[in-house]
């Protein structure tokens, strides 16, 4: 497959990592996942002022959309710097749940402020024993009063505690795994009986579970039509796979070269670990895996917003297979060449190695994937 970048892409990908790799270095990540809120309020508005968050908003609210090429150059620029602020949920799947769903006032009210980092808004959808299927939704929506109560309750939600907007998926109608009777409904984060369990997540960053007991919103708290969001939630998920695979690409290029530089000045018996051909083989297999990851990210990011929806699902979760086997591949080759200090917090190939793991593991993992090609090739 052909990716040439154009002039504008390669200046936008030159633009990312140089602001990257000054504002985002080894220390100043560390004291950014120190600091009580686990990110940056500061690179998060300069990150805005660059027009990142724009990528995926349409044009009539102020961005670029689909601007595809340009999300998969940002998320590989952001992977390997290990970006922990919340760009994946908010300007990525956040935002194409609102382009995808809200009807033009709601995109309208919603889209420019997130377009600027002004708001951030994240998917709460996931549950406990849904198994990464989007249709397995437990929670609730009911008509009260003028408007809607939901009750439940969501786990593992990237990046909300730092949320002004939560975009809970809720059930309206139908049994408890049909994909007929979903709906998204946009929760400010404050209102009253919604309630997060915050904790840091195993790559540092911060998620919580949300806990939903009676949350009364107004009627345009429903996000376009009631209980016709599933296949918004698909295609708005799927997008973030191909983001994901991105930004797993920049990982996997950051611990590749951590581990070449490192075998090249550690010496064993007088020489440079480097020099032994068991290791020469093993780096030549990692540099295999990153490579194929690459041009299966590719390949996702062409599909991800294809209107074949069989094909955009098997296209995006073989890509997403072919990345979570080079994520576990790579990580921990990485972690055997280093021996034990590759699991120091002082080496910047543990934090890698950790978030390649939960990379592996997020927007369903291998074997989902894997189930659901087979099933889409069907």
């Amino acid at each position: 497959m052909h990716f040439n970048l154009t002039d504008e892409q390669r200046a936008l990908s030159d633009m990312v990592q140089r602001f990257l790799s000054q504002e985002y270095a080894s220390d100043a990540r560390r004291k950014i996942l120190r600091s009580p809120e686990g990110w940056s309020r500061e690179i998060w508005g300069k990150l805005g002022e660059m027009g990142l968050m724009a990528l995926q908003v349409p044009e009539e609210q102020g961005g670029m959309a689909p601007a595809t090429v340009e999300t998969l150059l940002t998320m590989g620029a952001m992977g390997k710097a290990l970006v922990v602020e919340p760009y994946l949920s908010s300007a990525v799947i956040g935002t194409a749940l609102v382009r995808g769903l809200g009807t033009p006032a709601q995109r309208d009210a919603l889209l420019p402020a997130m377009a600027t980092g002004e708001r951030i808004a994240v998917p709460a959808h996931g549950e406990a024993g849904s198994r990464h299927d989007l249709s397995r939704v437990a929670t609730t929506a009911r008509r009260g009063g003028a408007g809607w109560i939901l009750d439940g309750r969501k786990a593992v939600v990237l990046h909300a505690p730092a949320a002004d907007l939560l975009l809970v998926t809720a059930r309206t109608a139908g049994a408890g795994d049909a994909q007929a009777g979903l709906s998204v409904f946009v929760v400010p984060a404050t209102a009253p009986g919604v309630k997060l369990i915050p904790y840091p997540t195993i790559d540092g960053q911060r998620g919580a579970d949300v806990v939903l007991s009676g949350v009364e919103l107004p009627a345009d708290a429903l996000l376009g039509q009631e209980g016709q969001a599933f296949e918004g939630i698909s295609a708005a998920f799927d997008l973030g796979v191909a983001a994901l695979c991105a930004e797993a690409v920049g990982v996997l290029q950051a611990t590749l070269d951590a581990t070449t530089e490192y075998t090249r000045t550690r010496k064993q018996f007088g020489v440079p670990i480097a020099r032994f051909q068991a290791l020469q083989h093993r780096m030549a297999d990692m540099l295999m895996h990153v490579e194929q990851a690459r041009s299966m990210s590719y390949l996702a990011a062409m599909h991800a917003s294809s209107t074949d929806v069989k094909e955009r699902r098997r296209m995006v979760s073989a890509a997403k297979v072919t990345v979570g086997q080079a994520c576990r591949y790579v990580g921990q080759q990485a972690v055997q060449l280093h021996g034990g200090m590759g699991v120091t917090d002082e080496l910047a190939v543990s934090h890698c190695f950790k978030r390649l793991l939960a990379i592996e593991l997020s927007l369903g993992d291998t074997d989902h994937h894997l189930e659901r090609f087979i099933t889409e090739s069907k």
